[in-house]
Protein backbone atom coordinates (compact mmCIF):
# COMPACT_ATOMS: atom_id res chain seq x y z
CA UNK A 1 0.00 0.00 0.00
CA UNK A 2 1.21 3.47 -0.83
CA UNK A 3 0.66 5.85 2.05
CA UNK A 4 3.05 8.75 1.46
CA UNK A 5 1.43 9.77 -1.83
CA UNK A 6 -2.03 10.01 -0.21
CA UNK A 7 -1.11 11.18 3.31
CA UNK A 8 -3.50 14.18 3.37
CA UNK A 9 -6.31 12.30 1.66
CA UNK A 10 -6.05 9.38 4.09
CA UNK A 11 -6.07 11.80 7.02
CA UNK A 12 -9.31 13.25 5.60
CA UNK A 13 -10.92 9.79 5.33
CA UNK A 14 -9.79 8.97 8.88
CA UNK A 15 -11.33 12.19 10.23
CA UNK A 16 -14.65 11.44 8.48
CA UNK A 17 -14.76 7.87 9.76
CA UNK A 18 -13.96 9.03 13.30
CA UNK A 19 -17.15 11.10 13.37
CA UNK A 20 -19.25 7.94 12.79
CA UNK A 21 -18.77 6.67 16.36
CA UNK A 22 -17.09 3.40 15.42
CA UNK A 23 -14.38 1.69 17.45
CA UNK A 24 -10.89 1.75 15.95
CA UNK A 25 -8.64 -1.29 16.00
CA UNK A 26 -5.65 -2.58 14.06
CA UNK A 27 -6.15 -5.77 12.05
CA UNK A 28 -3.85 -7.17 9.38
CA UNK A 29 -1.59 -4.17 10.06
CA UNK A 30 -4.31 -1.71 9.00
CA UNK A 31 -6.74 0.58 10.78
CA UNK A 32 -10.17 -1.09 10.86
CA UNK A 33 -13.31 0.56 12.23
CA UNK A 34 -15.77 -1.76 13.92
CA UNK A 35 -19.28 -1.79 15.36
CA UNK A 36 -20.00 -4.25 18.19
CA UNK A 37 -16.78 -6.06 17.31
CA UNK A 38 -17.71 -6.47 13.64
CA UNK A 39 -15.54 -5.03 10.86
CA UNK A 40 -17.37 -2.20 9.09
CA UNK A 41 -14.96 0.02 7.18
CA UNK A 42 -11.28 0.62 6.53
CA UNK A 43 -9.21 2.71 4.14
CA UNK A 44 -5.83 2.89 2.49
CA UNK A 45 -3.71 4.34 -0.26
CA UNK A 46 -2.56 2.53 -3.36
CA UNK A 47 -0.42 3.48 -6.34
CA UNK A 48 -3.14 5.15 -8.44
CA UNK A 49 -5.94 5.76 -5.93
CA UNK A 50 -6.93 5.81 -2.29
CA UNK A 51 -10.00 3.97 -1.09
CA UNK A 52 -12.54 3.12 1.56
CA UNK A 53 -13.73 -0.44 1.80
CA UNK A 54 -16.78 -1.86 3.46
CA UNK A 55 -16.37 -5.40 4.72
CA UNK A 56 -20.00 -6.34 4.06
CA UNK A 57 -20.38 -3.83 1.24
CA UNK A 58 -22.22 -6.36 -0.91
CA UNK A 59 -25.32 -5.52 1.17
CA UNK A 60 -25.09 -1.74 0.67
CA UNK A 61 -27.70 -0.25 -1.67
CA UNK A 62 -24.98 1.86 -3.35
CA UNK A 63 -27.33 4.75 -3.99
CA UNK A 64 -24.58 6.80 -5.69
CA UNK A 65 -23.13 3.88 -7.71
CA UNK A 66 -19.63 4.31 -6.32
CA UNK A 67 -18.81 0.84 -4.98
CA UNK A 68 -16.86 -1.81 -6.83
CA UNK A 69 -15.65 -5.33 -6.32
CA UNK A 70 -11.87 -5.02 -6.39
CA UNK A 71 -11.29 -8.65 -7.40
CA UNK A 72 -14.25 -9.93 -9.38
CA UNK A 73 -14.71 -13.65 -8.92
CA UNK A 74 -12.60 -13.75 -5.75
CA UNK A 75 -13.94 -11.08 -3.42
CA UNK A 76 -17.39 -11.97 -2.16
CA UNK A 77 -18.58 -9.33 0.34
CA UNK A 78 -16.05 -6.50 0.43
CA UNK A 79 -16.71 -3.44 -1.72
CA UNK A 80 -14.35 -0.53 -2.43
CA UNK A 81 -14.99 3.14 -3.00
CA UNK A 82 -12.01 4.54 -4.88
CA UNK A 83 -10.87 8.14 -5.14
CA UNK A 84 -8.15 9.78 -7.22
CA UNK A 85 -8.36 13.26 -5.70
CA UNK A 86 -9.38 14.95 -2.46
CA UNK A 87 -12.16 16.75 -4.34
CA UNK A 88 -13.98 13.43 -4.92
CA UNK A 89 -14.36 12.86 -1.16
CA UNK A 90 -17.91 13.70 -0.08
CA UNK A 91 -18.24 13.50 3.71
CA UNK A 92 -22.05 13.43 3.72
CA UNK A 93 -22.22 10.50 1.28
CA UNK A 94 -19.46 8.57 3.04
CA UNK A 95 -21.28 8.90 6.36
CA UNK A 96 -24.52 7.74 4.69
CA UNK A 97 -22.76 4.57 3.54
CA UNK A 98 -21.16 4.01 6.95
CA UNK A 99 -24.53 4.42 8.73
CA UNK A 100 -26.14 1.96 6.33
CA UNK A 101 -23.26 -0.51 6.89
CA UNK A 102 -23.78 -0.23 10.66
CA UNK A 103 -27.53 -0.82 10.28
CA UNK A 104 -26.79 -3.88 8.16
CA UNK A 105 -24.52 -5.21 10.92
CA UNK A 106 -27.24 -4.57 13.53
CA UNK A 107 -29.74 -6.45 11.34
CA UNK A 108 -27.34 -9.37 10.94
CA UNK A 109 -26.83 -8.82 7.22
CA UNK A 110 -23.37 -10.29 6.92
CA UNK A 111 -21.75 -12.48 4.33
CA UNK A 112 -21.38 -16.06 5.47
CA UNK A 113 -18.22 -17.55 4.06
CA UNK A 114 -18.85 -20.55 1.92
CA UNK A 115 -17.09 -23.72 2.89
CA UNK A 116 -14.76 -24.49 0.06
CA UNK A 117 -14.20 -28.03 -1.03
CA UNK A 118 -10.84 -29.46 -0.05
CA UNK A 119 -8.39 -28.98 -2.88
CA UNK A 120 -7.44 -32.14 -4.71
CA UNK A 121 -3.75 -32.94 -4.43
CA UNK A 122 -2.22 -33.11 -7.92
CA UNK A 123 -0.45 -36.29 -9.02
CA UNK A 124 2.94 -34.60 -9.02
CA UNK A 125 2.61 -33.62 -5.35
CA UNK A 126 1.19 -37.04 -4.50
CA UNK A 127 4.31 -38.59 -6.03
CA UNK A 128 6.50 -36.55 -3.69
CA UNK A 129 4.31 -37.57 -0.73
CA UNK A 130 4.49 -41.27 -1.70
CA UNK A 131 8.30 -41.08 -1.66
CA UNK A 132 8.49 -39.14 1.63
CA UNK A 133 5.96 -40.03 4.33
CA UNK A 134 7.38 -37.30 6.61
CA UNK A 135 6.56 -34.70 3.93
CA UNK A 136 3.05 -36.09 3.50
CA UNK A 137 2.47 -35.98 7.26
CA UNK A 138 3.75 -32.39 7.49
CA UNK A 139 1.50 -31.34 4.60
CA UNK A 140 -1.53 -32.94 6.26
CA UNK A 141 -0.83 -30.94 9.44
CA UNK A 142 -1.13 -27.66 7.53
CA UNK A 143 -4.50 -25.90 7.61
CA UNK A 144 -6.79 -26.59 4.63
CA UNK A 145 -6.18 -23.00 3.49
CA UNK A 146 -2.39 -23.45 3.59
CA UNK A 147 -2.67 -26.76 1.73
CA UNK A 148 -4.78 -25.08 -0.92
CA UNK A 149 -2.20 -22.29 -1.32
CA UNK A 150 0.54 -24.84 -2.06
CA UNK A 151 -1.67 -26.86 -4.38
CA UNK A 152 -2.69 -23.77 -6.39
CA UNK A 153 0.90 -22.45 -6.48
CA UNK A 154 2.29 -25.69 -7.84
CA UNK A 155 -0.67 -26.50 -10.14
CA UNK A 156 -0.70 -23.03 -11.71
CA UNK A 157 2.68 -23.56 -13.38
CA UNK A 158 2.34 -24.41 -17.06
CA UNK A 159 5.50 -26.48 -17.50
CA UNK A 160 6.18 -29.69 -15.62
CA UNK A 161 9.74 -28.49 -14.87
CA UNK A 162 8.33 -25.36 -13.19
CA UNK A 163 5.89 -27.45 -11.17
CA UNK A 164 8.74 -29.66 -9.97
CA UNK A 165 10.91 -26.64 -9.13
CA UNK A 166 8.06 -25.04 -7.16
CA UNK A 167 7.44 -28.28 -5.28
CA UNK A 168 11.13 -28.66 -4.43
CA UNK A 169 11.26 -25.06 -3.13
CA UNK A 170 8.12 -25.69 -1.08
CA UNK A 171 9.36 -28.83 0.67
CA UNK A 172 11.45 -27.08 3.38
CA UNK A 173 8.55 -24.75 4.25
CA UNK A 174 6.04 -27.62 4.38
CA UNK A 175 8.37 -29.60 6.66
CA UNK A 176 8.60 -26.55 8.96
CA UNK A 177 4.80 -26.27 9.05
CA UNK A 178 4.90 -22.89 7.33
CA UNK A 179 2.23 -21.68 4.91
CA UNK A 180 3.30 -20.50 1.47
CA UNK A 181 2.49 -16.82 2.16
CA UNK A 182 2.93 -16.69 5.96
CA UNK A 183 5.77 -14.18 5.76
CA UNK A 184 3.37 -11.65 4.18
CA UNK A 185 0.44 -12.16 6.54
CA UNK A 186 1.92 -10.54 9.63
CA UNK A 187 3.83 -7.64 8.12
CA UNK A 188 2.70 -4.11 8.93
CA UNK A 189 0.59 -2.18 6.46
CA UNK A 190 0.70 1.45 7.51
CA UNK A 191 -2.21 3.76 6.82
CA UNK A 192 -1.21 6.81 8.80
Amino acid sequence: MSTDKWREELALLRSIIQTAGLAKTIKWGAEVHTHNGKNVVSFGGFKNYFALWFYNGVFLKDKYKVLMNAQEGRTKALRQWRFTSREEVNEKRILEYIREAVRNEDEGRVWKAEKSKPAETPRLMQGFFNRDKRLKSAFEKLTPYEQKEYIEHISSAKKKETKIARMEKSIPMILQGVGLHDKYKNGPILTS
